[in-house]
């Protein structure tokens, strides 16, 4: 790192720690994201548990209900690649607002009674894809409404906040589905999308879109879209300031394994249909406490440093599931991995702020979908060693797998201070 790099980082430190939560929620337009991500997480997280559990209480197979849970997850590549580039064609805001009307009639579609499960993993992927474009046009957003230091501090909000409403929504998806059934959990869902949708129509301010013309090339015709999918593929694994942060949030893939074997594993540990909304949420809390410290409590500088060390220990702490500790311990191990997921405060702010403008939807889109495909393979192969030992040693051997992973993918690229995003050249 130059001189240079260090002074920036310094500057930023100095900056950022003017940069209260109370100043970024002052903004209406952020508070409208919020809440609407909100609403969007504990829904989202409501119909995986409760999808999740039926299909394992119908078939006691830990790999179909790896696959189940998989099937919320990997969606999410076929919409990034494919999808989340309409968050720059488009205004990011009818984006939004269009997503979540489509997801809450295709929500309401899975309470109909008598919905073979096939079905239900169908309407469950189409739901998860439609996500992506979603996500990608509020993570662009960011970019419109919070000016300066705001914007870093912006993400780590919207970071802690997905993990929070994760430990909500799991917490109370294996409750309401133990205690009022899958039905419920499902109308519940639907009603959380349509809200968003209301919230984002009347708080959020109408803008055009940030690249609404297809480029073309020299001959003037427009330019294909596979072309544009590979530019920005080329884009993110060029650029060292994409790469890095990017290929170190993957590692989520590995530390977030254990989701998939949830319910087999409550049934490993004597625990009931609750504790698998707790499994689920313990891992959400921690990085919820984690994300909260280290966005305040480190400095910009010191987080940089710090990202590699968290992201190898978060998925390393696993492998004391070889132990096949008790349930308490279990939770607690789970917990740990979360604090230790920290390091994505630093990542995210990073990579987003490294991107450029028109293209900022794309290239965020495409880091969630191999984040989404490297998920959904840990999942399913999560739940195929659980189906053949047990599911604490297959959390063990995920949890290897992904310290090697963070050892070979913290590269030493050099790092710049995170700056606005309207200070990038669009």
């Amino acid at each position: 790192m130059s001189r240079r790099d260090t002074v920036e980082l310094e500057r930023a430190a100095k900056a950022d720690a003017r940069t209260t939560f109370g100043s970024v929620f002052a903004v209406t337009e952020f508070r409208a994201l919020w809440l609407a991500q909100v609403l969007s997480v504990v829904g989202d997280q409501l119909a995986r548990v409760a999808v999740t559990l039926l299909v394992y209480d119908r078939t006691h197979s830990a790999l179909l209900a790896a696959v189940t849970f998989a099937a919320s997850v990997v969606p999410t590549f076929v919409g990034g690649v494919f999808l989340s580039g309409l968050a720059d064609m488009l205004p990011r805001r009818l984006v939004m607002i269009t997503c979540d009307l489509a997801r809450a009639a295709l929500v309401a579609g899975m309470t109909i009674p008598g919905v073979p499960l096939a079905l239900l993993v169908v309407l469950l992927f189409a739901v998860t894809m439609l996500g992506t474009p979603f996500t990608s046009a509020r993570a662009a957003s960011f970019s419109d409404i919070l000016p300066g230091d705001r914007f870093v501090v912006g993400n780590a909000i919207a970071l802690t906040t997905y993990q929070v409403a994760q430990v909500a929504g799991f917490a109370a998806g294996g409750a309401i589905a133990g205690f009022f059934g899958i039905r419920t959990s499902l109308v519940a869902d639907a009603a959380t999308f349509a809200a968003s949708a209301v919230i984002i129509r009347i708080w959020m301010r109408a803008r055009p879109a940030a690249r609404p013309v297809e480029d073309q090339d020299s001959g003037g015709r427009q330019t294909a879209p596979l072309t544009g999918i590979l530019a920005g593929v080329r884009l993110v694994f060029a650029t060292p300031a994409l790469r890095t942060p990017m290929l170190l949030g993957w590692l989520a893939a590995f530390y977030n394994a254990p989701e998939g074997v949830a319910a087999p594993l409550a049934r490993e540990l004597g625990a009931g249909a609750a504790a698998v909304g707790l499994i689920l949420a313990s891992g959400a809390l921690g990085a919820a406490v984690g994300a909260v410290a280290f966005s305040r409590l480190v400095s910009p500088l010191t987080r940089l440093r710090w990202m590699r060390p968290l992201a190898f220990l978060s998925c390393a702490v696993l492998i004391l599931f070889v132990l096949h500790p008790a349930f308490p311990l279990a939770l607690l191990i789970l917990f740990a991995s979360g604090i230790f997921d920290c390091f994505q405060v630093a990542a995210s702010a990073a990579f987003l702020s490294a991107a450029p403008e028109r293209q900022r939807s794309q290239v965020f889109g495409l880091a969630q979908a191999g984040m989404s495909l490297g998920q959904g393979a840990a999942l399913i192969l999560a739940g195929a060693l659980a189906q053949h030992h047990s599911p604490s040693t297959a959390i063990a051997v995920i949890g290897t797998f992904g310290a090697i992973a963070a050892v070979i993918s913290a590269d030493r690229a050099p790092w710049r201070a995170p700056r606005s995003p309207a200070s990038h050249p669009s």
